[in-house]
């Protein structure tokens, strides 16, 4: 079982590395899209965001204080959600569907984010195929 746990950690994770990359690469555009979304200042956001989620994804998948990294990838997918894909102010139906898609997608991940925390914090070092075991103990 714990070799289970450990494909969905880097299966989980490597989609955030991924996109932190993005995130650190393409400041710039994403930062302007931000702004176009009411997110100021824009590029230090993007920024910002994509060194939380890349630190998030890589303590996840390496299993270095799982819990730190749930918090992480979290806290960002509670702020994407909520100011980024903010589906109830569009007017045009296309541009909402698609933010709706997004919001949901974030929202989600953010559960499954929740459900990791979890685990860390109930398993412990009985998590297994981990380096260190979670950082909180609540």
């Amino acid at each position: 079982m714990e070799v289970l746990f450990l494909i969905g950690r880097i299966l989980f994770g490597v989609l955030f590395v991924g996109s932190g990359i993005a995130h650190l690469t393409q400041s710039a555009e994403m930062g302007a899209y931000a702004e176009s979304r009411g997110v100021k200042p824009g590029r230090l956001a993007v920024i910002v965001s994509g060194l939380m989620i890349v630190a998030g994804g890589v303590l996840v998948i390496l299993g270095i204080w799982i819990d730190l990294g749930a918090i992480l990838i979290a806290l960002f997918l509670l702020g994407a959600a909520f100011l980024m894909h903010r589906f109830w102010g569009e007017t045009d139906e296309q541009a909402k569907q698609m933010e709706m898609i997004q919001f949901m997608k974030d929202i989600s991940l953010l559960g499954a984010s929740l459900i990791l925390l979890y685990l860390a914090w109930e398993l412990g070092d009985d998590a297994g195929l981990q380096i260190v075991e979670p950082l909180f103990n609540p």
